[in-house]
């Protein structure tokens, strides 16, 4: 099936998410709950076989992190790896100074209470007592060993022992809204040590959280027959590919005397899998015909070698600009592609308003960090004389990330501007007075500073840190970037206004309603567009399917009292990707609420492709 994107077989692709369903359900009732503490983390990695570190669950628990869903619970089990017996033997061997097998209590108090995750005292007396058979004051570590991974596979048996008594969690289907690989890791010995000492019980946890789901569950998650008859709506839409076409919105004649402003801006991935952006404030001083692009733009170098996010799909909805979320109305928003650029051409009247990038997700990702490289590259270095300095390396990245962050693209960083990238990456803005200071310190222009006093700022950063790159590491991953220095998680785009008779004005603006406005637009661009289909037997639950020239939208409304699982099956499409990641999966809609369910882009825009899409209404239960 084209959605899907896994490399395993079928079989071995179905048991791992069943050892999934089986560990996530051992602690939550649904999987439509969503992991709310590190804690909770922990132990539903437990149940999966896994003995996580320290390290690890504050990798995937960072202090942005408010919560994670069953999707990213699964690709975080695609990264860690369990813990096998040999791996944890030949950590042991290296502290049996005597090769005999055992290791004196000194000696194991001495490595678990003073190196790497720290236990105390009396968690190191109770890890000793399980394997000091003879009571000898010896740690017989082979029966450690294979005590740790009998207690890891006993916990296994038991979550798919409890998924297949229940039949009721069984017809569930499971996965959620966002979509976050992570990174891989291995899992510490003392780690080991302390899932198999101080295990906790699995805790019920009833949540009815509004998330909708991702994960491809397979045939167990598929409804019966019968209760595909009774309440499900078949959707079959064939695109022809975009090579064959020819732009509906041509561009204007004598476009190039027509009043001209653009503005440059990035889509970023954030830790939850979402796509956020800045807006922008338009301002139009009289009626005018305008047409309005955005499309992504390059920063490559070398024409044989184009940027990787060239590829990604970009939109643009305008809104007025009224006083509250509620005021606001969108007006239109760029339906037409012509190459990377999609189009509007229109009318506006004279007035105020807001421009709101989007982008649906089915190319611009969280990518998996499995095939990075385990050594990122040098960031920093020492001269000759022993002075710090910024890589070739570091310094065409940070080359980069100054033409992105150069709005105006006057080739100059603005305090708004600079802004803007602060809070991005440190969460906190810069004021006048310590603006003041950088024009003291650091090579500007006008008030604004030059490309060479942006390396200058962060060569003297580095310099405060006596070379060490961590924080040169939290602005590149902000912005986008992994370890070997490729912009991997944001799609930088340019935003042109051509008016006919009067000249535009754009500012940036970070809107605290932003992503309500998107998807209050959003929503409205695909019910303006199509008529509610129901639900077969079903009164108060609506599918709206948007047809685009390049894209396909569905949004579920269920005006019902209570809230509904829509069961979606996207497996006889062709040369489709979802914004899911998958072929089948369902969205929990609470009561009286519509809800985005997915976006489809075609795989290759050289070839038709097929949009077959089931929705099904599930049981409650």
């Amino acid at each position: 099936m084209s959605f899907q994107e896994s490399p395993r077989p079928a079989d071995e692709d179905e048991a791992f998410y069943i050892q999934c369903r089986a560990a996530y359900l051992a602690v939550f009732r649904s999987s439509l709950t969503n992991i709310a503490s590190r804690q909770q983390l922990c132990r539903v990695l437990q149940q999966a076989g896994r003995n996580p570190s320290h390290a690890t669950l504050n990798k995937y628990w960072t202090p942005r992190t408010s919560k994670l869903n069953f999707d990213d619970f699964c690709e975080i089990l695609k990264c860690e790896r369990e813990t096998e017996e040999n791996e944890l033997m030949t950590i042991f061997k290296k502290l049996d100074v005597n090769s005999d097998g055992y290791i004196a209590h000194s000696q194991l108090e001495k490595v678990l209470t003073t190196g790497g995750e720290k236990m105390t005292p009396e968690e190191m007396n109770a890890v000793f007592a399980l394997a000091d058979i003879n009571k000898d004051g010896k740690f017989n570590y082979a029966e450690f060993c294979r005590l740790l991974v009998s207690t890891v596979e006993q916990c296994k048996v038991a979550a798919l022992e409890r998924l297949e008594a229940d039949a009721k969690l069984k017809r569930q289907n499971f996965g959620s809204q966002s979509y976050s690989p992570l990174k891989p890791s291995v899992s510490s010995a003392a780690a080991a040590v302390q899932a198999a000492t101080s295990p906790q019980p699995p805790e019920a946890t009833r949540t009815d959280s509004d998330t909708t789901l991702k994960k491809d569950s397979r045939s167990s998650s598929r409804p019966s027959s019968a209760r595909s008859r009774r309440s499900s709506l078949s959707n079959s839409i064939t695109m022809t590919s975009s090579s064959t076409k020819a732009s509906k919105v041509p561009e204007p004649l004598g476009l190039q005397e027509w009043y001209h402003s653009y503005m440059k801006g990035s889509f970023y991935i954030e830790d939850d899998g979402s796509i956020s952006s800045l807006q922008y404030q338009l301002h139009l001083p009289q009626t005018t015909s305008v047409y309005l692009t955005i499309q992504p733009f390059s920063l490559s170098h070398r024409p044989d070698k184009p940027s990787s996010w060239m590829t990604v799909d970009t939109s643009l909805f305008v809104v007025s600009a009224g006083e509250s979320k509620e005021d606001s109305i969108l007006m239109c928003f760029t339906e037409t592609k012509d190459k990377e650029k999609f189009v509007w051409k229109g009318e506006l009247i004279a007035g105020t308003y807001y421009l709101l990038p989007f982008s649906t997700g089915c190319k611009l990702k969280k990518r998996s960090r499995k095939s990075v490289s385990n050594k990122p590259v040098e960031l920093v270095y020492r001269t000759d004389t022993g002075e710090l300095d910024l890589t070739r390396e570091l310094r065409d990245v940070l080359s980069d990330i100054f033409e992105a962050i150069d709005l105006d693209g006057n080739g100059l960083l603005s305090l708004e501007e600079y802004n803007f990238f602060e809070l991005r990456t440190s969460g906190e803005k810069c004021d006048k007075d310590a603006w003041a200071v950088c024009k003291e310190n650091f090579d500007m222009r006008k008030n604004q500073l030059t490309r060479q006093g942006f390396m200058e700022l962060n060569l003297m950063e580095a310099t405060e840190k006596d070379g060490d790159p961590a924080d040169l590491w939290v602005t590149l991953e902000a912005m986008g970037y992994n370890q070997t220095l490729e912009l991997a998680e944001a799609c930088p785009f340019q935003i042109d206004v051509h008016c006919e008779g009067t000249q535009p004005s754009i500012q940036p603006v970070s809107l605290d309603s932003g992503t309500k406005l998107l998807n209050q637009a959003l929503q409205k661009s695909i019910t303006a567009r199509t008529g509610a289909k129901l639900l077969r037997g079903q009164d108060n639950v609506f599918i709206y399917t948007y047809r685009g020239e390049h894209r396909i939208s569905s949004l579920i409304a269920n005006k019902s009292n209570q809230r509904v699982t829509v069961h979606v099956n996207n497996e006889q499409s062709s040369n489709c990707c979802s914004s899911r990641g998958m072929s089948v999966f369902a969205v929990e809609v609470p009561a009286r609420t519509k809800m985005v369910c997915q976006h489809v882009l075609p795989i290759s825009d050289k070839h038709d492709w097929t949009y077959n899409c089931v929705e099904t209404l599930l049981p409650c239960t």
